[in-house]
């Protein structure tokens, strides 16, 4: 049956419709819904839409959601002939697999599909029968942030044809009283204006909006396309005690402290501007502009510097001066001539807009340092880690470092992981017409310092959010979540410390109550904490050491996991009906190019014309929320320094000595005797001890297939072992996919040698790949023939194309194109294609060890294409005995045992369990007819 294709967008709290214009008589939106219920200040929203196909044959129905960045999402269900279908938050590695699968068939659904200004966008499918109906049923939750004195909840609404019952409610409740409430945006004037209701009372508020169809088509930002505008529900609440509101609910509680009525601390601002050649044109001028209306709002009693850089440093005072009036018209001259020129030292303004406010103290004042910038260091120090190092230490803690990033070329991890060291934020600045009034806008809100030096005392209370802040300014708020020891109010005493000027400040109140919630919210307070947790835990990430680094992100995804949250740890697996593809929802970072565009993205930077790889033609979209790439672009580094790769040559072969233990699998192997084990297949000659697995995927239209090959030590490198065992040899552990068992196969192969990937005859294409005899273990090089003399080398260090006697180096970020085979590098993986072939070879390490594991993402038509990549899944059927297990491979009778092995074909690598055999057995022919003598 012919299968049409609807495009159905949906915003929540910020909705769009995207793609091609659909047919009102091909499809019906005949409910949309939006439901926002805030309760102390933490929304969640449910977006349910019910859609029905009118026609005489099935249709796919795609799902488009965009969400705030800041949102979690924690539910999705589609509902269908009586069904539920119920979306799964699982660990990213776990749920990567689906996505690898709907990668390899050349599909786009399920996956982050853009990132704009204030937006995520998530997206799945279902095929929906002639005259049948579907609902979807989408819910994420967002802890609202003060700025400015008031909360903004922001609807945007493009379904794209008029609905005919359309509604979005918003409940707004509080412990605090409800101060004041608006309803602003174009989706509120005009017409429109008639189909929302707003009242409050002294806790609760709601906003009803409620259009006609008429009414949807004759707004100002309306047509016969139906409604494409923005609803903003803006609010504040009153504060009646300085201590701020505590509420509580089954032993949780989260506080919220904003007192007013504070005098404003004098501060000093160094203003450190990028003004190297890339912000030439729009943006220096956007930034003149900012910077002279940021120069206005200085008050007499500030100090200020102004600092800008390219290759060198150039002063407009070489030392903090007071914002007279005299001083500021010589500031906004030099700002007025700030021309663009030159490289980018951030290493070196950094630091001297530190030493500005270090040389400057003033005790009843706040020092703030913010720099604006548009790229990656380019002269001077440039190593990412040295920068950040020198300028938390030129800081020393003692002022807040914030930084603006200037549109997409910028790197915004380093900058935000530089912010968060220092007490900082980061904030993205969008090449848009407004980019200066976006710059003014931020300098707005840590323009008017009250507090310094915050901690936020909790006595009774455990498992506490953050707890210390460096300052605190007018219009903000700073929430602190935890939990109440053994639920005792009676002993919770809570307390804020703080300066005010050169004065301690102590905010209590004896007399203070934490209200309860009761019963409306439930478990929501306890949803805050493990927000806010969650949140902190991924920003401390970032700063965290190497060591530490794996412990956070264990708590973070415990808790992502624990309560549904789909975070960059997280995935959301969307279960269908049978015969349905799974989709897998993912969480990107900010300015995050996301994974399914990615590969796309970077293959056009450089190419003249758009080609397309992978079967998703995506760059339409990519680009019209905001993505732009340019030789400033960062250009991270997939290869890690390791010894010169071997080039070409062939290998000798010899037996090794057998050691008497076998790490059975990965990460978590325990050593166990090899007595009941199948023997290894040994080939080759290892001196050193290693542990790595590869893998390879191989996936038909209706069939998933794949190799998997981990490698492993047959000693743990924490084990602590006897003299006698100190030499071993490599082995290396093979995972093969198998069809609709519930476990693999693995079988051993030892030593190093050089190994069949994919050969193909008819395009004289050969993959060979060679399995490290080094500590490194793994594949150390993967070779790339498609003609006589002419052969592309991988190794974990760079990509080297031969073309007879002449050798080419690629050791940068790249697209490479060598005959037939088109090589993308990015920055843990490789991209390779080769007519209907496409390869990824990821980057992946071990204990600090790089190694390559291939995955094939699309398998050839041509049936005579073979290797170790392409091989079909196993059928097995599984005979329980004792002491064995026995498995029947193609009638034969096959002794196995139960063991582990880790799956490298995916970037967060899991540890599967697996049925161990020999290579024969599992392979069903000689492990010979893989080998090569030379790759």
């Amino acid at each position: 049956m012919v299968r049409a294709v609807v495009q159905i967008t949906l915003f929540g709290l910020l909705l769009t419709l995207v793609t091609t214009q659909p047919n009102k008589d091909d499809w019906d939106i005949y409910s949309f819904h939006i439901n926002s219920t805030v309760t102390s200040r933490y929304a969640t929203t449910v977006i349910t839409s019910r859609v029905a196909n009118r026609m005489e044959e099935s249709k796919e129905i795609e799902f488009h959601v965009r969400i705030p960045k800041n949102a979690f999402i924690s539910k999705f269900r589609m509902f269908m002939d009586g069904q539920v279908y119920d979306g799964v938050v699982k660990a990213k590695e776990q749920a990567q697999q689906q996505y690898t699968q709907a990668v390899s068939r050349g599909q786009s659904a399920g996956l982050v599909s853009s990132v704009g200004r204030t937006l995520e966008e998530f997206k799945t499918s279902v095929t929906v029968a002639a005259h049948k109906k579907v609902t979807f049923e989408l819910t994420y939750e967002e802890l609202l942030k003060r700025k400015l004195g008031k909360y903004e909840l922001q609807i945007h609404a493009r379904p794209m044809q008029p609905v005919k019952d359309f509604k979005v409610d918003v409940y707004i409740h509080d412990t605090a009283s409800i101060s004041y409430i608006e309803v602003k945006g174009d989706l509120s004037t005009e017409a429109l204006a008639n189909a929302i209701t707003k009242t409050h009372t002294d806790k609760q508020a709601w906003v009803y909006f409620y259009p006609t169809e008429e009414q949807q088509k004759t707004c100002g930002s309306c047509g016969n396309e139906g409604m494409n505008g923005d609803l903003v529900i803006v609010y504040d609440v009153n504060r009646d005690t300085s201590l701020g509101h505590i509420t509580s609910s089954s032993g949780y509680f989260v506080h919220h402290f904003a007192p007013s009525s504070l005098p404003r601390i004098p501060k000093n601002v160094v203003f450190v501007i990028d003004q190297s050649g890339s912000m030439h044109g729009r943006k220096i001028e956007q930034t003149r502009i900012a910077l002279i209306h940021i120069l206005n709002d200085l008050k007499e009693d500030d100090y200020f510097g102004l600092i800008t850089f390219d290759s060198s440093i150039f002063h407009w005072k070489r030392k903090l001066v007071q914002a007279t009036k005299r001083n500021l018209e010589s500031a906004k001259n030099f700002a007025q001539n700030i021309k663009d020129r030159g490289a980018t030292d951030i290493n070196s303004a950094v630091l001297e807009g530190a030493r500005m406010l270090n040389a400057n103290p003033r005790e009843t004042s706040a020092s703030i340092l913010i720099l604006l910038t548009d790229g990656d260091p380019t002269t001077g120090v440039t190593a990412l880690k040295t920068i950040q190092s020198n300028a938390r230490e030129a800081i020393g803690g003692k002022f807040p470092l914030y930084c603006l990033g200037f549109g997409f070329d910028v790197n915004f991890d380093f900058l935000k992981t530089m912010s968060l060291q220092n007490n900082g934020v980061a904030r993205r600045i969008y090449e848009d017409s407004d980019a200066d009034l976006q710059l003014k806008g931020f300098y707005e809100e840590v323009a008017t310092p009250l507090l310094t030096d915050v901690t936020m005392i909790y006595l009774g209370g455990t498992n506490l959010t953050q707890t210390n802040f460096s300052q605190y300014y007018n219009g903000s708020e700073i929430v602190v979540a935890g939990q109440i020891t053994d639920n005792s109010l009676d002993t919770f005493i809570p307390q804020v410390v703080a300066i005010s000027g050169n004065r301690k400040m102590i905010f209590s109140d004896s007399n203070a109550t934490v209200e309860s919630t009761g019963a409306m919210s439930e478990d929501r307070i306890q949803r805050v904490w493990a927000y806010l947790t969650v949140q902190q835990l991924l920003e401390k990430e970032l700063q965290s050491s190497e060591t530490e680094k794996e412990k956070v992100k264990k708590e973070a995804l415990e808790l992502s996991l624990k309560y549904s949250f789909v975070t960059p740890l997280t995935s959301m697996v969307v279960t269908k009906p049978p015969g349905e593809n799974t989709d897998v929802l993912h969480k990107p970072k900010e300015g995050e190019t996301p994974e399914l565009e990615l590969g796309l993205v970077q293959a056009y930077q450089k190419a003249s014309s758009p080609r397309l790889i992978g079967g998703t033609s995506v760059i339409s979209r990519v680009h019209s929320h905001g993505y732009s790439h340019s030789p400033k672009a960062p250009r991270n580094r997939v290869m890690m320094h390791r010894k010169p790769p071997l080039i070409g040559g062939s290998r000798d072969f010899q037996l090794p000595h057998i050691s008497g233990l076998l790490l059975q699998g990965g990460f978590d192997a325990q050593i166990s005797r090899f007595d009941n084990l199948p023997a290894p297949t040994v080939i080759g000659k290892v001196s050193h001890r290693s542990s790595s697995p590869i893998l390879a995927n191989d996936y038909d239209d209706d069939v998933q297939n794949a190799v998997a090959v981990t490698t492993s030590s047959l000693i743990d490198e924490d084990e602590s072992l006897p003299a006698t065992a100190t030499s071993v040899p490599l082995v290396h552990r093979f995972l093969l996919k198998t069809e609709n068992q519930s476990l693999p196969l693995c079988f051993d192969v030892t030593g190093n040698m050089g190994l069949k990937l994919l050969h193909q005859p008819s395009r004289e294409l050969s993959i060979n790949g060679e399995l490290d005899s080094e500590e490194k273990g793994g594949f150390s090089r993967i070779v790339i023939h498609f003609r006589t003399d002419q052969y592309v080398e991988i190794d974990t260090r760079e990509i080297i194309v031969h073309d007879g006697q002449r050798a080419i180096h690629h050791t940068g970020e790249d697209l490479i194109t060598a005959g037939s085979v088109t090589v993308i590098k990015r920055q843990n993986e490789v991209d390779v294609a080769a007519g209907d072939i496409r390869i990824v070879i990821l980057l992946q390490e071990k204990s600090g060890i790089e190694f390559l594991w291939p995955v094939l993402r699309q398998k050839s038509s041509d049936n005579s294409t073979e290797g170790i990549l392409v091989l079909k899944p196993a059928v097995y059927q599984e005979v329980q005995q004792t002491p064995l297990t026995k498995l029947i491979i193609n009638d034969q009778e096959i002794d196995v045992t139960r063991s582990r092995a880790v799956d490298y074909s995916i970037i967060f690598p899991p540890t599967l369990d697996c049925w161990l055999m020999s290579a024969e057995s599992a392979l069903q022919r000689p492990l010979d007819d893989f080998i090569v003598s030379q790759i």
